[in-house]
């Protein structure tokens, strides 16, 4: 899992594969999910991320992590 922040538009967009998405749904205002071909979700875009989201943190619960990666 990635998550990209672009500041020039404040979105941010959560990719769970990666892998091409084929089609992409409006599931609420500024809330987009992306398709792979089969229907399963590759990632999310969320619309005015900074004025939604509190984006100076990160937190994981219990997640089953083998490697981190800072970029």
């Amino acid at each position: 899992m990635k998550m990209h922040y672009y500041p020039e538009t404040d979105s941010l967009y959560v990719e769970f594969r990666c892998e091409p998405s084929v089609e992409t749904r409006e599931i609420a205002e500024g809330l987009n999910v992306d398709l792979d071909a089969d229907g399963n979700v590759v990632g999310f875009d969320i619309d005015r991320a900074a004025d939604r989201l509190d984006l100076a943190t990160l937190e994981t619960q219990e997640l089953p992590v083998r490697a981190y990666k800072v970029s």
